[in-house]
């Protein structure tokens, strides 16, 4: 190239906003914000593929006196849920037009920036879209969102390469209610307590509550002004929050949100997990690229992972008629 200075500005610009970015992509989701406070982001070193391992059984205990029989009967209590490596990346590209038209360093350094900005931005948008996501997306390449996680008929399909439909597989089946008639404010507290309660397992239960628009209106419209206290943590970070039961309910719809109408998911992130290579956690792919038949410069910055869960029963989804 021409100007030394254009390689040197963009390939610094981008190397120095990986870390940013990544946690620009968590703060933009209150999921990944959650799993990341929790430390549920977890970066894989490599592998085919990401493995969850599950814990889904019993052993026996046996009550006993004197000298009774204490007699061991062998069990399968451990598996492995298997996700596919996912994926995808954000392209940074300058023309040699404008690099002419932009000479000089510092002009150059804030072409770049724009260009980085746009990147960390279209990158935050399109993973907390993904984070809801069936799996479907880009012929099957996006990652498995809640909707592929936390499925509306959980009895269908195959998550993490194990077949929800197959009896003995119950245990991998997430809680779905579809509710009979469209809720109000004055039928939509019953329904919470109905899921949240059978989410509850000892110590485990809910702790993150999303929604969109429409059921946390609804929501918030059947609380008293005493009620409607909010976990300043979550407020400060920009998401609207309320509390239910010791869960924070977050919206996440309207502009700019992405959660799918009338739903309400239920999570307990303890269980769930952003799993990312540790070699293209947002990150610069590779080095020059050259166009073979364009006067171009572009820069990848890639990710790789998916999103995981470890304990399917402990997640449910609310569903409005």
């Amino acid at each position: 190239m021409a100007n030394s200075n254009y390689n040197d500005a963009l390939t610094t610009s981008l190397a120095h906003r990986s870390k940013q970015l990544a946690d620009n992509v968590s703060k933009n989701n209150a999921l990944l914000k959650r799993l990341q406070e929790k430390g549920n982001i977890r970066e894989i070193s490599g592998g085919s593929s990401i493995l969850e391992e599950l814990e889904y059984g019993e052993g026996d205990m046996i009550w006993y006196s004197g000298y009774d029989t204490i007699s061991y009967t062998n069990k399968q209590l451990f598996t492995a849920a298997e996700y596919a490596l996912k994926l995808c990346a954000v392209p940074v590209a300058i023309s040699g037009e404008d690099l002419l038209k932009n000479s000089g360093k510092e002009k150059i350094v804030d072409l770049f920036e724009k260009r980085v900005e746009n990147a960390m931005k279209t990158m935050s948008n399109q993973m907390s879209k993904a984070i809801y996501s069936d799996g479907t997306g880009s012929s099957g390449k996006e990652i498995g969102g809640l909707r592929f996680l936390v499925a509306d008929s959980p009895a269908t399909g195959t998550v993490g390469g194990i077949d929800r439909a197959t009896s003995g597989n119950e245990f991998w089946r997430n809680k779905a209610t579809t509710a009979e008639e469209a809720l109000t404010s004055e039928t939509i507290g019953k329904a919470m307590h109905s899921m949240y309660h059978s989410l509850c397992r000892g110590t485990d239960k809910p702790d993150l509550i999303v929604t969109g628009d429409d059921m946390y209106s609804l929501y918030e419209d059947s609380l008293t002004p005493l009620q409607r206290y909010t976990d300043p943590k979550a407020a400060d970070s920009g998401f609207a929050t309320l509390r239910f039961k010791g869960a924070d309910v977050v919206c996440d719809g309207g502009q700019g949100g992405f959660c799918p109408e009338k739903h309400m998911y239920f999570l307990n992130t303890d269980y769930l997990y952003l799993r990312s290579h540790k070699d293209r956690n947002m990150k610069v792919i590779g080095g020059d690229r050259m166009s073979v038949n364009q006067d171009a410069l572009y820069k990848i910055v890639g990710w790789a992972g998916n999103l995981t869960m470890s304990n399917a029963s402990l997640q449910g989804v609310l569903i409005n008629a």
